[in-house]
């Protein structure tokens, strides 16, 4: 059924529907209450009126490719993939771009792409992910080595607050304090801030990338409230537009293939690879290798034939020879490191490099009903003088527990995702997968790591927010929650510990929720195929289609 209220955009109580939005991209079946599709900025306030009024709990959501489970819930689910009819418009004489929440990360890059520009944070699901849900989990992806994270690209952004209110923070400029949250900020959260500046500038992770919490450190640094919206999750308002500074188009690209006897040797060789200021540097552990070539360590003819790991390289610059030269002059350093280095200076020797790094996802999504690859460790980030220790923690409690891991991610910012791949058919396989994350969780803690470099907390890692931060800097946390949301109806249990445990709520397993069969298929081909720009409202109802 559909009902008029509380927006004047779709809003769906019916089974089909809240289960076509039951999950994500990570390992979460939740089913809401209801769905809500606003058409417009006008329908978003109307949809905060109305939670705020009634206490109902609102999960904004953009493509749903997010791994950490801050787009399902049992609230109403509320997708944003329509809003303003994705507005998209460039100023190339400023490097500027101003877009819709509802705007691809694609379609943002193949317009900037005409003029000679482009955003250069690259997450791997920049196809489909939403500029709006790149600004709730400071997205990043293999270049942020070179050029960080989405919170450096934004100019400013607009956000609905749960007052209804429009509040537009730009970068360098004070925040309106006629909004009430921003009064609210100003008197809750803001003094205790800086009364404990200290506190939070030696108890943040000391990580060159992180996603994890609200980002205080980067607040203290700027004084802008811009930069506690940026990952926020969508839990201290909803974000309707954002303007993007772009960057010019590298001219001149070239790649390193660096093979790695010994993981000993993994950080001494990213250190010397940074020397030459590479955009990327990526790694394949041996469990990647071994997975994707299908073949034992000892076999030596995979993708990784007898390495230990990996290393891709990727050196950009803007006049012609300037990244071959960066890239010959780090293959010479890196040799004595390596046991095998090559140079690839054109695109196709370079795509055919990149072409290994790419194998995994498709092969982790297309595993059959047996095994699963679920992302519960996925997205820790470590000091770079720990990322040795770090992957061989991971291995570690792999083994121990006896659940297949398979690890790879950016070596140059000490951050790796792991995907477990357990069996699903075998008894107690949910109590082995705990076991694995409570010790990853001390491992990262005891490292002065972050649980998320690039994808957020979600509902999966914010109950453990207290172990990495303390209780002293997670409580400024609930401070700044608490001022932008005051009765918490903006996903709560997300960025603010609650109580609840973050491992419940499978999509895989016998306690999984029962949805019903053509929805669920619907929704593995989407995790297999990488298809999250598919509506998951035409999805449950194709009479919806363009509605």
């Amino acid at each position: 059924m559909t009902a008029s209220l509380p927006t004047e955009g779709v809003f769906r109580t019916d089974f089909r529907s809240r289960a076509a939005y039951a999950e994500g991209a990570g390992i979460f079946r939740m089913i809401p209450q209801a769905v809500a599709v606003p058409g417009t900025s006008s329908d978003v306030a109307q949809l905060l009126n109305w939670a705020q009024a009634t206490g109902t709990h609102l999960i904004p959501r953009g493509a749903g490719s997010a791994m950490g489970g801050g787009n399902v819930g049992t609230g109403v689910v509320v997708d944003l993939t329509r809003l303003d009819g994705a507005p998209l418009s460039l100023d190339a004489s400023t490097h500027t771009a101003r877009a819709g929440a509802a705007v691809s990360c694609d379609a943002l890059n193949r317009a900037a792409a005409h003029h000679g520009l482009r955003l250069p944070p690259d997450p791997s699901s920049s196809r489909w992910a939403t500029l709006g849900g790149m600004i709730s989990t400071n997205a990043s992806g293999s270049r942020s080595l070179r050029y960080g994270s989405v919170r450096a690209w934004v100019r400013s952004l607009v956000l609905a607050t749960v007052d209804g209110e429009i509040l537009r923070l730009e970068r360098g400029q004070p925040a309106d304090p006629q909004i009430a949250a921003v009064r609210r900020f100003q008197e809750l959260a803001h003094p205790a801030i800086l009364a404990h500046g200290l506190s939070v500038r030696s108890g943040f992770p000391k990580v060159h990338k992180n996603s994890s919490g609200y980002a205080l450190d980067a607040y203290l640094a700027s004084g802008d409230l811009l930069d506690l919206v940026i990952g926020s999750e969508g839990t201290l308002g909803v974000v309707t537009e954002a303007t993007w500074r772009l960057d010019p188009i590298p001219t001149d690209t070239a790649s390193l293939r660096v093979d790695l006897a010994d993981l000993d040797r993994l950080q001494e060789a990213v250190h010397c690879l940074r020397r030459f200021h590479p955009a990327t540097i990526e790694l394949l552990d041996r469990t990647f290798l071994d997975f994707v070539g299908h073949q034992s360590r000892s076999s030596g003819d995979g993708p990784g034939g007898d390495a230990n790991a990996l290393l891709l390289v990727e050196f950009e610059a803007d006049e012609a020879g300037g990244a071959s030269g960066a890239a010959i002059r780090a293959r010479d350093a890196v040799a004595p490191l390596a046991s095998r280095v090559h140079l690839a200076t054109n695109r196709e020797e370079i795509e055919a490099l990149w072409q290994i790094r790419h194998a995994a996802s498709p092969i982790l999504a297309q595993l059959g009903d047996r095994r699963r690859s679920l992302q519960v460790i996925e997205d820790g980030c470590v000091p770079l003088n720990r990322l040795s220790e770090y992957i061989q923690a991971i291995r570690h409690a792999s083994q121990v527990h006896r659940i297949e891991v398979i690890i790879f991610g950016h070596a140059g910012d000490g951050h790796v995702h792991a995907n477990l791949l357990p069996d699903v058919t075998q008894s107690g396989w949910e109590l082995r997968l705990r076991a694995i994350y409570a010790e990853v969780v001390n491992a990262v803690a005891r490292l002065g790591g972050t649980l998320s470099g690039e994808h957020g907390d979600g509902r999966l890692r914010t109950p453990y927010l207290d172990t990495i931060f303390g209780a002293a800097i997670t409580g400024l946390f609930r401070r700044v929650k608490d001022a932008f949301d005051p009765t918490g109806v903006l996903n709560p249990g997300v960025k603010v510990p609650d109580g609840t445990s973050s491992l419940d709520h499978f999509k895989v397993g016998p306690d999984a929720a029962v949805i019903p069969a053509d929805i669920e298929a619907a929704l593995r081909r989407i995790e297999q195929a990488g298809g999250y720009a598919q509506s998951r409202l035409e999805l449950a109802d194709p009479s919806l289609a363009g509605k």
